[in-house]
């Protein structure tokens, strides 16, 4: 599998520059991180939210966890993460657990965490286990702009 076509239409559409990578399979956004030398800071992952009006996407590091008190505290309503089935509907172009950070390309509301800002890259999972997406930072903050950005995640246990 290379990027997934949804990502790739919506960064295209979007007129953003983006580099692809490939890698060795990986399972976990950590393991990523350490098998393409890339810091989990600068490693954007989405974490597909349930809460009472559908699915949220929130975006944070992958060192870092959402708290989903904190977020539902921040939005005002219980949350609770989605199961894999849910999962796999919503990002039917990816890999199982392959959840990319990119909510607009799937057209779904998102939050992003604040300790994602201020890097001079980013990177992010392509739509499977063996590619990433490459963006300069200030063009995953021009993309992520729309989105309310907060705190609600913790350094990884």
């Amino acid at each position: 599998m290379a990027i997934a076509l949804s990502i790739q239409q919506y960064l295209e559409d979007l007129c953003l520059p983006f580099e692809v990578m490939t890698h060795d399979a990986t399972h976990t956004s950590q393991e990523t991180a350490h098998a393409t030398a890339i810091s989990e800071n600068n490693l954007a992952k989405g974490v597909l939210i349930r809460r009472k009006d559908g699915y949220l996407l929130a975006v944070v590091p992958a060192s870092r966890q959402v708290t989903l008190n904190d977020l539902g505290t921040w939005l005002n309503q219980t949350v609770g993460l989605a199961t894999e089935e849910e999962v796999a509907g919503v990002f039917e172009d990816c890999a199982l657990g392959a959840i990319p950070p990119i909510a607009g390309a799937y057209g779904l509301p998102a939050v992003v965490d604040e300790s994602l800002e201020g890097f001079s890259d980013v990177y992010f999972e392509g739509g499977d286990h063996r590619t990433l997406v490459h963006m300069t930072g200030r063009e995953f903050q021009r993309m992520m702009a729309k989105f309310p950005h907060g705190r609600f995640s913790a350094p990884r246990a």
